[in-house]
Order: C-alpha cells, then structure tokens, then sequence
C-alpha cells in the first residue's frame, strides 16, 4: 500500500459502494470504510480496509484522519444523517464528496453545512451500475469549484471517467438529466421489443438489427438483452429509478418546466414500486406486458436473484 496517497474514507459499501471501495483498495490509496450493515463490509477487510464501527470513526480516529471522504448512499436524507453524524470528527481543509443521488437543493444545503466548518463539498453523483463500478468505468458528474476538483480528480478518475460540470450543485443536476435519459430510453427499449414481439420479428434478431444504427445505445446494448433474457436482478433498482424520476419533476417545477415524457416514464416507475421495488429497472418490461395482457417477450422465466 503507498502511504503516500491521501487517506480516505468511504461511507457506505452497498451494491455500488462495495465495488468502487474495492477499486480504491486496488489503486493503493490508505481507506477506513463504515457501513450501516458491518458484514458487507468483509470483502474489504480481506482485501487491506479498516472497518469501523460509526462512521465518525472512520473520518478520524486514534490519531489519524481521512483527508477525501466520500459517501454511497441510498438518498439525501441518509447522506444529511452521516454528515451530521461525521461533522464533529471533519477536520477543516478535508473535502466530503457525495456520490449517491440526492436532489439538487439536498447538495446545495450540504456544501453550506460543511462551508461553515471549512471543509470543501463536492456533489459526484454517477453513471454505470454495479458493472460500471466494477471495471472503473462509472461516468462521474462532479458539482465542485476548480480547486478541490484539482486535488480530488485523480481519486475519482479510479472510478472511471469525471468530469466537472459546474459549481457544487451540478453534479447532482447533471445526473438528472443522465436519469432523464435512462428512465425514458428503458421504457422506448422495451415497448420496441415488445412491439417485434406482438408483430411476429424475432426480438433479439431485431435487437441485433438495430445495434449499429441510429437507435444503437449503451441501454439497447445491456438492457435489451435484459429484457430478452428476463433477468431481472438488481444492477439498477426500479426504487432508485422511481427517486430520481421524483427528483427529476421537482427539479423541473422548480424550474417551471414541462416534461411530458419524463411524466410518463415516472409513473411507470411509481407503479412498479409496489410490485418489483428491488428488481432492475429493465423491469420496466414487466409494467409494459401488464399493460398488454397476452403479450410477453420471449418464453424464459423471470429472474430476480
């Protein structure tokens, strides 16, 4: 391990968390990790982690502190709960950067909490799923002043590709506008396989078909074999979709903006919390078929585990 790289701290190893601590780990950067659930937590100590029991003690304890501080979390008000739970153990010049997702005023309201006590915040909210995370290949959205992203671009960039998009703020804004995308293009994948399907075509032939074309996307490529397969298990979860489909249309009331689309993708995500709130959010397909009874893609069983 180089010791020579700034300590960090990570703060939540769910099914994204887990693989980017690991990546860290890999890079040889010093990390303390704390998670609500301590046994998740064991492929990191394995692997060279200190685990520890608060996540204040992972920010600072027996004489050391994390200089970079990041947290994976499930939503604004968990990551609001660690930061006040971490605050008293921050060290000014230390910089907390958030990458769960979390409304645009959630990010604003934790950059002035921690402008108070000197220390630097930085939305970085990101892209990739749990496949993403695992090959460093994540898309990093970074709200930061030019400063701190200089000294934490290099941390990031273990991750996979960051880029700043603005002041604190606009990470998390530019991650609505990616779930923009990703909630409404699942729901265009499916309806196109559905369609092949209720006319006759092969779905996968076409799906084939039309990967080089101008309907070619990363979500055709992985979530349309998804859906072919019907394997449902959780990279993306239809929960955390339907909370940044929320975070989208409050965004955009507040903006005074009609997205009609967006609307319709949402509500599909809403429906779909009561049946398949764990499942992937290609399960977008099963909310589709329920629409169309006696239509359903291919012949395969559900899989959600």
């Amino acid at each position: 391990m180089q010791h020579n790289k700034e300590h960090v701290a990570f703060l939540g190893t769910g099914l994204m968390g887990l693989p980017m601590a690991m990546r860290l780990l890999q890079a040889g950067y010093p990390l303390t990790v704390w998670n609500r659930t301590k046994a998740k937590t064991q492929p990191l100590v394995l692997a060279g982690a200190k685990v520890t029991d608060s996540a204040a003690a992972a920010v600072n304890s027996d004489g050391w502190h994390a200089d970079i501080i990041i947290t994976m979390l499930d939503s604004g008000p968990v990551v609001e709960e660690v930061l006040t739970q971490i605050a008293p153990a921050l060290n000014a010049g230390s910089i907390v950067i958030d990458m769960s997702s979390t409304k645009q005023s959630e990010a604003l309201k934790f950059h002035a909490l921690l402008e108070n006590q000197r220390v630097a915040f930085i939305d970085a909210p990101v892209s990739g799923g749990v496949i993403g995370a695992q090959n460093g290949k994540l898309a990093i959205m970074a709200g930061a002043s030019e400063i701190s992203f200089s000294r934490v671009k290099e941390v990031l960039s273990v991750f996979g590709q960051v880029t700043r998009v603005g002041e604190p703020g606009s990470g998390q804004l530019a991650k609505l506008c990616n779930q923009t995308i990703v909630g409404g293009t699942i729901n265009i994948v499916a309806e196109a396989l559905l369609l092949a399907q209720a006319g006759g075509a092969d779905p996968a032939a076409v799906r084939q078909a039309l990967r080089g074309g101008f309907a070619e996307s990363r979500i055709l490529e992985v979530h349309g074999q998804r859906m072919l397969d019907r394997n449902f298990t959780p990279g993306g979860q239809v929960k955390s979709q339907a909370k940044d489909m929320r975070n989208i249309l409050d965004a955009a009331e507040n903006f005074q903006l009609e997205l009609p689309l967006t609307n319709q993708a949402a509500a599909i995500f809403e429906r779909l919390l009561t049946s398949h709130p764990g499942a992937d959010h290609s399960a977008a397909l099963l909310e589709l078929e329920n629409r169309n009874p006696g239509i359903r893609l291919g012949k395969k069983e559900n899989q959600f585990s």
